[in-house]
């Protein structure tokens, strides 16, 4: 039976479907392995209160951003959880109520920049990512970056008026099985997405159309001193995020296909700068200015890549090893 299931495997994986699916099961059982532990702990911490107990250790920082204390435990929610759940916060706390366009889309940028850290840190983790740096660059960046707005609208006194609210989430159960039910329902939905993208890029593949898309892209990641072969995933992250994005960066680090150094670059710009479209769209739906979580937050999202990949240039081999893990060859650094 071994011998006939062996050769039932090698002949599907001769078709270019059974490479194709092969492909898909591989990229999605990466993404199970490190998103199913990760969902049980927060699970488990979000029933125990930590995270609330969390937000309200923060609220005193707040002020930093021009926010309200109590916004604390909507950003530490969204860290924690995702941004869905920090809507659901934002909404429970009356935010809609007392904020401004400006006070909104600062606490929208700060979302975005460091949410669903849990998942997402373990996926950069699994590309060789060091995990002091991810959280260092999301959260950090998010605190910079809110900083900045708060003290630009304030200083040219923009965005003042109050926040008119789109959309407010329905509450849920909180039961577990309601919880595993919508846990399931992601899977499945990430299985699709997976096998769909894949299929695009082997279309646009055979197609030649890739070819076409480093061409576009080259301009923006010899900024961010990316090379061209992670430009189909540059853009599957930016429009569809990071989980996905992220997941085929975790094969490529094991193929080899694309550089140490394009890999660890591409993770950190999609870790500022993801899913562009559908967090965009629930951020607008809060109140927030499009300008400010759109192009704003790209612009952060390139500046702050584009320093890096020269920092990472000055440092000798054990200070970037801080950054990023060291493979079984050296790791080659970002060009100029």
């Amino acid at each position: 039976m071994n011998h006939i299931a062996d050769a039932l495997f090698y002949q599907c994986e001769k078709t270019a479907i059974g490479r194709w699916v092969f492909d898909v099961l591989g990229i999605f059982w990466s993404l199970v392995k490190i998103m199913v532990p990760i969902l049980l702990v927060v699970r488990i911490i979000e029933l125990l209160g930590w995270i609330s107990i969390l937000g309200e250790s923060i609220s005193p920082i707040m002020v930093w951003f021009g926010l309200p204390g109590e916004m604390g435990l909507v950003w530490v929610t969204a860290m924690s959880s995702n941004l869905y759940a920090g809507m659901a916060i934002f909404y429970q706390l009356g935010g809609a109520e007392q904020l401004t366009i400006a006070q909104v889309s600062v606490l929208c940028t700060m979302m975005l920049v460091s949410h669903g850290l849990p998942i997402e840190a373990a996926i950069a983790k699994a590309v060789g990512s060091k995990l002091r740096f991810t959280l260092v660059l999301r959260i950090g960046g998010a605190m910079l970056f809110g900083f900045l707005l708060h003290h630009s609208y304030s200083a040219l006194d923009v965005l003042q008026t109050p926040i008119n609210t789109l959309w407010k989430p329905d509450s849920h159960e909180s039961n577990w099985v309601s919880w595993l039910v919508m846990q399931g329902q992601t899977f499945i939905a990430a299985l699709i997405i997976i096998a769909i993208l894949t299929l695009i890029i082997r279309i646009l593949n055979y197609l030649g159309i890739e070819k076409i898309i480093h061409i576009l892209l080259s301009p923006l990641l010899r900024l961010l001193g990316i090379g061209t072969k992670a430009s189909n995933i540059v853009v599957i992250g930016l429009t569809l995020g990071l989980s996905f994005g992220g997941s085929i960066l975790i094969r490529e680090s094991k193929t080899g296909h694309i550089d140490n150094k394009d890999i660890f670059l591409t993770m950190a710009f999609l870790g500022l700068s993801h899913s562009l479209i559908e967090d965009t769209l629930l951020m607008l739906l809060m109140g927030a200015d499009l300008f400010t979580v759109l192009w704003l937050r790209l612009t952060f999202g390139i500046i702050a890549i584009a320093l890096l990949a020269r920092l990472m240039n000055r440092l000798s081999e054990k200070q970037y090893a801080w950054f990023y893990r060291n493979s079984n060859s050296a790791v080659s650094r970002p060009s100029e």
